[in-house]
């Protein structure tokens, strides 16, 4: 999830992709999304199980602000909000 255009970035994990970010977008979730405003949804992956979307989520979150630009750039040159697509 991202805030803008190259704006804050979260990444994140969740079994229910359409409410976990019905949450975000409507502030229903405490914590970093909420402060910084982190509403856009950007990229995301489906698939696999419980502990390899844990390890990808790890993996992520360790990678360089570049690195995770040039993966959300790669499948959303615009940075659309992706949100509408999941529905």
């Amino acid at each position: 999830m991202a805030g803008k255009r190259n704006g804050t970035l979260y990444v994140g994990f969740t079994w229910n992709l359409r409410q976990r970010i019905y949450a975000h977008k409507h502030g229903l979730v405490e914590g970093f999304t909420k402060k910084y405003g982190v509403h856009l949804l950007v990229y995301y992956e489906t698939g696999g199980d419980h502990e390899g979307a844990l390890q990808r989520e790890k993996q992520i979150k360790e990678w360089k602000r570049r690195w995770k630009i040039d993966l959300i750039e790669r499948v959303n040159p615009e940075w659309k909000d992706l949100y509408e697509d999941i529905l």
